[in-house]
């Protein structure tokens, strides 16, 4: 069986044999060829070709416009169908616009919506009300087989495994064929009340804290900002209990949300994200899970799912 060692143990073996040769016969022995240098995630993202790189469709990404900017917002109807069909239902009949940001909890999450004290309620046109619950997708055993799913090796407290299920941070369920979307920084939500199904997809929030994984499987998940996260992670903090705004002066207006596909092609924001189903990221990922170069003395050997970011830039000009 062949033995393997860490970079660092490498290093000491190379160290180690080199001693030993010198002092048992009297002169120094050409030490092996240098390991390759430490490359860092985005050295080796900086260097990926286009084909680690995705577009996402226009149809499954929206624009969040507030009065600092706008937030880019891609959908994942993969795995929450129903919830992204009410939510482009939502944003075509023009319900957000004119609502607000009515929530900051400190490291934890923004929400947005119709504040909950509103009556009677914003109308609604075609959308539901009410949806079932999409908290995972049980998938048949051909299906689960099938499913797009770029797996980390490492330990998750949270899931059997986790990985990326089609470029969205996920955990996932062998033995029940489950997959479920996980609450990550930037993660996109449905809010909701003590019913399971009393979501709808027209309160939505955004993780703006540490990673609350608790989340996963409680709570729908239908994707994940792709730009624009500063401008909400600043928002000033409420004081209300979980962060709500005590008065109306306080929300932040909404101006508009639009799909992207609906945005005349001079006015999208054309943006391109990493793929996680290429040996580029999979050596990305190892740089994060081994960090070295001149400043990390001790590499984790280990990364936790919402620790890896998926990048985004914006589409370079062919």
């Amino acid at each position: 069986m062949t033995a393997k060692f860490s970079r660092a143990a490498r290093a000491s073996l190379t160290v180690g044999t080199t001693f030993f040769l010198t002092y048992a016969f009297g002169q120094a022995v050409p030490a092996p060829p240098n390991l390759a240098p430490y490359q860092s995630y985005a050295e080796i993202l900086a260097a990926a070709p286009a084909t680690a790189w995705r577009t996402p469709d226009p149809q499954n990404v929206i624009y969040l416009e507030i009065p600092a900017g706008r937030v880019v917002i891609e959908l994942a109807p993969h795995l929450a169908p129903d919830h992204v069909a009410n939510i482009r239902t939502l944003v075509r009949e023009n319900y957000f616009d004119g609502l607000a940001i009515v929530r900051s909890q400190d490291n934890y999450v923004v929400q947005w919506g119709e504040p909950v004290d509103t009556v009677p309620p914003k109308a609604m046109k075609t959308a539901k009300k009410n949806l079932p619950p999409e908290f995972e997708r049980l998938l048949s055993p051909a299906e689960f087989g099938a499913f797009a799913f770029d797996r980390l090796p490492d330990v998750d407290g949270y899931a059997p495994q986790a990985g990326f299920a089609s470029g969205f941070p996920a955990g996932r369920d062998p033995k029940r064929q489950a997959v479920w979307l996980a609450h990550c920084y930037g993660t996109i939500g449905v809010g909701r009340g003590g019913e399971v199904t009393s979501g709808s997809g027209a309160s939505l929030y955004a993780v703006t804290g540490h990673a609350p994984r608790h989340l996963d499987r409680n709570i729908t998940v239908v994707g994940r900002v792709l730009q624009g996260m500063p401008l909400l992670s600043v928002m000033p903090r409420g004081t209300k209990a979980l962060g709500f705004y005590e008065k109306a002066s306080e929300y932040a207006p909404i101006k508009s949300i639009r799909i992207a596909a609906d945005v005349p092609l001079m006015e999208r924001s054309e943006l391109e994200v990493i793929r996680t189903d290429t040996p580029t990221f999979t050596r990305a990922v190892d740089a994060l899970r081994n960090r070295g170069g001149d400043w990390f003395k001790v590499p984790a050997g280990h990364v936790e799912l919402c620790n890896v970011p998926i990048a985004v830039r914006v589409k370079l000009a062919k």
